[in-house]
């Protein structure tokens, strides 16, 4: 079953907002999930405001966390010791209505209309809902939500109600501390869902209230963080509130009164919440300082959106079907990175438990390119965030007995958190990915200071983790042996073809620097290293092989059914690791990045001999399959996989959009577009654009932050057009010829891309490789 697309009466399309027309009972959690709200450090689920109609509801704080001991079955030095889990915090969004003594549910009332609609121009929540109640009075009852922008501790959410005659409104407004959610009969044998704490996770350290408003404080049992949330309710009746009534799980402030026909009832919770590491000195204060008026946050929210949309729009010149998918993944990744360097950005966003709320390599792969270019500023932040973590990643290394730093591969606090290291730990390219991202924001950006500090940190003590972790073999290549790369599906390999590769260019990099930290041997041997780096490749095929022994492999069978996708779920990890079947893009990834490295003919037979055999079970692959696909002029099919990534959780086609978005799928579909059919490609001489615009697209226009300098694209099936917003002058090259782009608009004539040659690597059949652009049934 699709969400989003199938029913477009259900779900009409408008390019600035996602709107739903109908309750239907089945999809509440996905959906709560599409209609979240989040700044990046706190975020709600759009869930609906009576108990009974909702799905999984809930709020996050960014880097609010408990943490537990790891039990290994069989342990050994150096595992991972303690996981940390983002917390379910008290939620703040429930209210029983009732009227006349009927609880108003979408499951047990009769609903006249009803729609919602979550605006991506202004940030605000909003559902209307008409009922026929049991006593025969039609009500309307509206609830819009907001969170701050620079406010980010805040949480507004209004609900009004009329009716048509006379009535008795009791309306009973919660802070709920749900603990830990429930999971359900699949999540435990699902590694991308969130587990369970055993026993209770916030203990009570404060609850008073009084005349409408709460003042509530909690702190986790293990960690010791603190979190205190302040509600304050206004309404516009005359009648103080019937109660007011704190608690430690459950609190509630509760309004009855008559309403005539004409008149409304308005409530506003005005909620704000504050967290601390270890004290909870004035953080009751600091949460209640947060709780700003409801009208307040909409003016501040539309601010911001404003400003952010300005910079950040991308405009697609095809259907609007296609707009506003393309539209709510970008108002995903302002929602997830708005406040970027408070702490990092999790994999699902601050939009579900997912991943356990940890920080990936999705972070600086998927996500810094995309800030990088819109939100510089921000970008810089969350890499301080890493190099903040510089102190945990030098002992790590120490653990594993490497030189330099080891990132965490999977994180909130710093420490490793991956309790199996084959897909974890051993994924050492996430160093590689820090590093790349650090150098891409500096040649963007010309941020001379954070090359020389923060970023010179990064590249040098990733750098110095490469050259002691590898070695010289008897042919004198440099080789680096028992890693994973982003390929899940082939762990523990040697030369892994994208490790070493980004390995490389880290190296290169570092051995550049102007840094007093630098020796002349250091330097001269990362040289020599980057120089002679083993870069796997298949004379007979003539392909660049994913790893030293991967075209050993025994093929995959792809008469596996449909329903054992994907692979992880149903099969024993040394089934997959045996076999020739790609989780996603690894190779194809290390083409894109790296792409000056690699001739045309190398991408296209690497894309033609991978792509048939990348299942797609991640949602990381399909953009960069896409934006491949683009480049070697296979336009059909980056078509094809750019809608599979736009329309990844508004149609659910992983089936876990209820555990969060994808936020690093959004950020590949910023990518797809940038990088794919504009042809965008960085950390050349120049800015460069080779542009493949689909056929059926009329135009794509789009801006990128460039040197301190905004530079607009707008793209045609013939041309491209440039212009510099204010600053002096770009050099931009442009299918290899390079233009001055001033204020005034630069056209440039395109020449046709040439046809691809014939692929010589057939599909094992019709639909493998393209099998997860199909919903899973």
């Amino acid at each position: 079953m699709t969400l989003v697309s199938a029913d477009r009466t259900r779900f009409p399309v408008d390019p600035w907002a996602l709107v739903e027309t109908s309750h239907a009972p089945g999809s509440e959690g996905a959906l709560e999930t599409l209609f979240s709200l989040g700044n990046g450090h706190l975020g709600v689920r759009g869930a609906h405001v009576a108990e009974a109609d909702a799905g999984l509801p809930g709020t996050f704080v960014n880097g609010f966390h408990e943490i537990f001991d790891i039990r290994h079955a069989e342990n050994a030095y150096g595992f991972a010791k303690q996981g940390q889990r983002i917390l379910y915090v008290p939620d703040a969004q429930q209210t029983v209505v009732r009227v006349d003594g009927e609880h108003l549910t979408l499951a047990g009332s009769e609903v006249l209309e009803y729609r919602r609609r979550l605006d991506f121009a202004t940030g605000v929540y909003e559902c209307t809902v008409v009922w026929k109640c049991v006593s025969g009075a039609i009500v309307t009852t509206t609830e819009r939500r907001v969170l701050g922008a620079a406010s980010r501790s805040s949480l507004g959410v209004e609900l009004v109600i009329s009716a048509d005659r006379r009535i008795v409104a009791d309306v009973e407004s919660h802070v709920v501390n749900r603990q830990d959610q429930p999971r359900d009969d699949h999540s435990e044998h699902d590694p991308r869902r969130a587990g369970r704490h055993a026993g209770r996770v916030l203990e009570p350290i404060a609850a008073e209230g009084t005349n409408g408003s709460l003042r509530l404080e909690w702190a986790t049992v293990a960690s010791r963080q603190h979190l205190a949330v302040a509600v304050d309710h206004a309404s516009n009746s005359p009648m103080p509130p019937f109660s007011t009534e704190p608690g430690s799980d459950r609190s509630g402030v509760r309004y009855v009164l008559p309403l005539d026909p004409g008149e409304t009832f308005r409530l506003e919770k005005r909620v704000g919440y504050a967290v601390a590491q270890s004290s909870s000195a004035g953080l009751l204060d600091a949460a209640a300082s947060a709780a700003r008026p409801f009208d307040e946050l909409i003016a501040e929210s539309t601010a911001h959106y404003a400003a952010y949309w300005a910079v950040a729009d991308v405009q697609v010149g095809a259907s609007d079907e296609l707009q506003q998918a393309v539209r709510w993944n970008l108002f995903q990744l302002a929602q997830a990175t708005s406040q970027a360097g408070v702490a990092g950005i999790p994999a699902k966003g601050v939009t579900g438990s997912g991943y356990e709320g940890h920080y990936f390599w999705d972070q600086e792969i998927y996500l810094l390119p995309y800030l990088t270019y819109t939100a510089p500023a921000a970008a810089r932040k969350v890499l301080e965030f890493r190099h903040r973590m510089l102190p945990a990643a030098t002992e790590r290394a120490a653990e594993l007995n490497v030189d330099g730093a080891l990132f965490p591969w999977r994180t909130i606090n710093g420490q490793e958190a991956s309790a199996y290291y084959a897909a974890g730990t051993a994924q050492f390219h996430i160093n590689a990915a820090i590093a790349f991202a650090a150098a891409r924001y500096a040649w963007a950006s010309a941020d001379g200071g954070f090359l020389a500090g923060p970023g010179a940190d990064i590249l040098v003590e990733t750098a110095r983790m490469w050259a002691s972790l590898g070695f010289f073999g008897k042919n004198g290549q440099f080789h680096i042996h028992g890693v994973t790369g982003p390929d899940e599906y082939t762990a523990v390999v040697n030369d892994n073809l994208y490790t070493n590769v980004m390995a490389r260019f880290n190296l290169r990099v570092a051995a550049g620097l102007d840094h007093p930290g630098i020796s002349d041997t250091e330097r001269l041997l990362w040289s020599h290293i980057a120089e002679r780096i083993a870069v796997p490749y298949d004379s007979d095929m003539r392909v660049h092989a994913q790893d030293a022994d991967f075209m050993t492999l025994e093929p995959w069978d792809w008469e596996t059914p449909r329903s054992k996708y994907p692979l992880l779920l149903h099969f024993h990890p040394l089934v997959i690791y045996r076999h020739q079947v790609i989780k996603q893009a690894d190779a194809v990834l290390a083409m894109f990045l790296q792409w000056q490295d690699f001739t045309a003919e190398e991408k296209q037979r690497a894309f033609d001999f991978y792509d048939p055999i990348t299942t797609g079970d991640s949602t990381l692959s399909a953009c960069v399959q896409g934006i491949m696909a683009a480049e070697v002029g296979y336009l059909d099919e980056a078509m094809r996989h750019f809608l599979h990534a736009v329309f990844i959780d508004l149609d659910d086609l992983h089936r876990n959009t209820i555990d969060g978005v994808h936020t690093a799928s959004a950020g590949g579909v910023w990518a797809a577009l940038v990088n794919g059919f504009a042809g965008f490609r960085d950390q050349g001489a120049l800015p460069y654009f080779d542009p493949r615009l689909p056929r059926e697209w009329g135009s794509l226009s789009f801006r990128l932050q460039l040197h301190g300098r905004s530079l607009r694209v707008r793209l045609t099936a013939t041309q491209i057009e440039l212009a510099v917003e204010g600053g002096k002058p770009l050099d931009v090259s442009v299918q290899g010829s390079v233009v001055a782009v001033g204020l005034e608009p630069t056209v440039i004539e395109l020449r046709p891309a040439p046809a691809p040659a014939p692929s010589v690597f057939p599909r094992p059949f019709p639909t493998a490789g393209l099998s997860a652009l199909a919903p899973l049934n």
